[in-house]
């Protein structure tokens, strides 16, 4: 070892794989003007060779902005970066565009969060992973690249890797996308892998499966892992160290059990208890009695939905029975592709069922016709995922708030606008922001005013539709309490659709698990978490990440053995 390399940066000589020191990032202020907009603001960390390291913190706290630093992502697009980042020896801020193109995809790759937005739908997905090797290795035959190509899905878990490389991104599940990720990041062995919140959109067995996954290719390969979430349970079983973010700042970092185990920052103590635990029994206040206690609000017999033309049918929902009561949460769970989000929709009849029954407040739903059901739909709403694409960006949220009340025709505009603006201060926003857009504000505030819509018609049963999934836990624990205030206060009969088996148990009465399409169980929420009957839910249950890591590694090694 000598000075000049330590000097150089080399890897071999500091023993150091990622070295940040003092970076900060300022992104420029909008047209307005204004200050320009401080992300990360004086971070410092190293991670060796080979080792794990799990950057957490709530959305805004800056953990992507420094993920994309490490490759240099910032450059050109009028971010300002101070500060020293070597990645494998290299200064990746000085460095020349072509050393960068060999670090990046090379020395180190990024996962992405969103394999839709990452991948091309226009290439098959084994010609897209085969790019990037002759990206690299230039000297490699297209039918050499073609054959890593498929090795490198078979690394990853895609059966009949061959056939599938063929096939273009739509047609594979979520989980096979981010597994088609993973395999090329991994294209060219790098020696670090920048995993940016590579889980939140899968279901737990899915994701359950990504981090093992990870898990196994660090013990064979030996590569450094920096993995970016906001989601605690995650980072306890797939790292060795953690490093708590807030407002561009790290305020805490030491080995994962120590930072789980024992908080020494308040916080991370915060974090650490806006965590939904699948395993406590949390006190829920009694649901508002029925006032026919022998006619359910909602019931629903043999649902069935198919999809797809004559012939060639798909069946997505078969045979779905449930009841809801006024005043009652259901909690609707299973995997991604399981139905459930068909079934909701088919409850307030955003779709019509193939077959089946379906009664509110006694009456038959589905003999109404859209005129005779008209009426009912202010009764029926529906809470949906992606508030970004539920909301119309060319109007102000006070206006979605307010175009249900026009629909029904009962005040007058002055009256709309007020009872929208106290609708927006019923779920925690300003009224005075009656006349922003949806851009201007963040998925937790959007999933607000998601919330004020639904609200509108004074409906007496809501459908949420994974209403928290992209929600960093504390935003996600602030939505959970409203909608548990807003059932106790206006005596809401709500449906809550999740893959997250622990938000499920803190909102829900009863639960229902789907598989397949149908209901393989159900009942009161606590019987099933702590003797689940059937063998899926007892799966479900044990996919679930949990925040002790020596629990973590267990169960990973449980499921290897299965």
């Amino acid at each position: 070892m000598t000075a000049e390399r330590e000097a150089a940066g080399d890897p071999a000589a500091t023993g150091q794989l990622v070295e940040v020191d003092d970076l900060a990032i300022s992104f420029p202020a909008g047209e307005g003007g204004g200050e320009a907009v401080r992300a990360v603001d004086g971070l410092s960390f190293t991670l060796a060779s080979g080792r794990a390291l799990g950057i957490v913190g709530e959305s805004g706290s800056g953990k992507s902005t420094v993920a994309a630093a490490l490759l240099d992502l910032h450059r050109g697009t009028g971010a300002r970066v101070t500060g020293t980042v070597r990645v494998g020896g290299l200064d990746v801020r000085a460095a020349p565009e072509a050393q960068l193109r060999r670090l990046r995809g090379g020395t180190a790759a990024m996962v992405f969060q969103d394999p839709l937005s990452s991948l091309d739908p226009y290439y098959a997905v084994g010609d897209q992973i085969a790019e990037v090797h002759r990206a690299h290795r230039p000297e490699v035959s297209r039918r050499a690249a073609r054959a890593r190509a498929v090795k490198a899905l078979e690394r990853v878990g895609i059966a009949d890797a061959a056939r599938r490389s063929r096939s273009r991104p739509h047609e594979f599940s979520g989980g096979m996308r981010q597994r088609a990720l993973i395999a090329m990041a991994l294209a060219c062995e790098p020696e670090l892998v920048i995993a940016d919140e590579p889980t939140t959109a899968l279901d737990v067995t899915v994701q359950a499966q990504i981090l093992d996954l990870l898990h196994e290719l660090r013990a064979e390969t030996g590569m450094g892992l920096i993995l970016v979430t906001h989601d605690l349970g995650v980072v306890a079983g797939s790292v060795d160290e953690v490093l708590v973010m807030r407002a561009g700042r790290a305020v805490e970092r030491g080995p994962v059990a120590e930072v789980l185990g024992a908080p020494r920052v308040a916080y991370t103590k915060e974090l650490l208890a806006a965590v939904p635990r699948v395993d406590a029994v949390r006190e829920r206040p009694a649901a508002p009695p029925a006032a026919a206690p022998e006619e359910p609000l909602l019931e629903a017999v043999g649902l069935r939905r198919e999809f797809g033309r004559r012939g060639a049918r798909t069946t997505a929902v078969e045979d779905v029975s449930l009841t809801v009561r006024a005043g009652e949460t259901l909690g609707l769970v299973g995997e991604s592709g399981s139905g459930k989000t068909t079934v909701g929709r088919m409850l307030v009849r955003l779709l019509d069922p193939t077959a089946g029954t379906l009664r509110y407040r006694g009456r038959d739903l589905g003999a109404l016709g859209e005129r005779a059901l008209r009426p009912l739909r202010g009764e029926l709403q529906m809470v949906f995922q992606d508030p970004v694409s539920s909301l119309n960006p060319r109007r102000s949220i006070g206006e979605s708030v307010a175009d249900p009340l026009r629909a029904a025709g009962e005040l007058d505009e002055a009256g709309v606008v007020r009872r929208a603006e106290e609708l927006l201060e019923r779920v925690g926003l300003d009224p005075a922001w009656y006349h922003r857009y949806p851009h201007e504000f963040s998925g937790g505030q959007r999933q607000r005013v998601g919330i004020a819509r639904a609200l509108a018609p004074a409906p007496r049963l809501l459908v949420c539709d994974e209403p928290v999934s992209a929600l960093d836990v504390t935003t996600q624990a602030q939505v959970l309490e409203l909608l548990g205030e807003l059932r106790r206060e206006l005596g809401l009969a709500m449906i809550f659709i999740a893959h997250d088996l622990a938000v499920v148990r803190a909102v829900s009465d009863r639960v229902a698990v789907m598989r397949a399409g149908r209901i393989v169980e159900e009942g009161p929420v606590d019987t099933v978490y702590d003797g689940p009957e059937h063998p899926y839910t007892r799966g479900l249950l044990a996919a679930v990440p949990v925040l002790d890591p020596r629990v973590a590694a267990d169960r990973r090694a449980l499921r290897a053995v299965a």
